[in-house]
C-alpha cells in the first residue's frame, strides 16, 4: 500500500509565499494522479490543485495565478508552491493520490495524507 507525507506548512504572513511537500512511499504502486485539498474549519475540503503523471494540472478558482503543482514522479513526490498568500488560505491542506497496485496494477484506490496546517496571518 501507499502512504503520504505531508511538509512545509506554517505560519506566514499575508503575501508571503509557502512551498508544500507529498512523498508517497511504499511498494508494488504506481501513482496515477495527485492533488492537494484544503479545508478551513467549518467549510467543506475543496480541491486546490491536482496534477496527472503526465503533469496535466487544473487548480481551483481561488488559487488560480497563485499556487503552482508539480511532481517529481521519479521521487513520487508533489509540490505546492504558495504565493501572495491572503488570510483565506488558512487551512489545513492535505495531499491525495490516486494509484495502481496489484499483479498486474488491476486495482485503483485513493489515500490521503494527514494534512498540514497553513496559517497566514499577520
Amino acid at each position: 500500500q501507499v502512504q503520504l507525507v505531508e511538509s512545509g506548512g506554517g505560519l506566514v504572513q499575508p503575501g508571503g509565499s509557502l512551498r508544500l511537500s507529498c512523498a508517497a512511499s511504499g511498494s508494488a504502486f504506481s501513482i496515477n494522479a495527485m492533488a492537494w485539498y484544503r479545508q478551513a474549519p467549518g467549510k467543506e475540503r475543496e480541491l486546490v490543485a491536482h496534477i496527472t503523471s503526465s503533469a496535466s494540472t487544473i487548480y481551483g478558482d481561488s488559487v488560480k495565478g497563485r499556487f503552482t503543482i508539480s511532481r517529481d514522479n521519479a521521487k513520487n513526490t508533489i509540490y505546492l508552491q504558495m504565493n501572495s498568500l491572503k488570510p483565506e488560505d488558512t487551512a489545513v491542506y492535505f495531499c491525495n493520490a490516486e494509484f495502481r497496485y496489484g499483479l498486474n496494477y488491476q486495482f485503483l484506490k485513493t489515500v490521503w495524507g494527514q494534512g498540514t496546517q497553513v496559517t497566514v496571518s499577520s
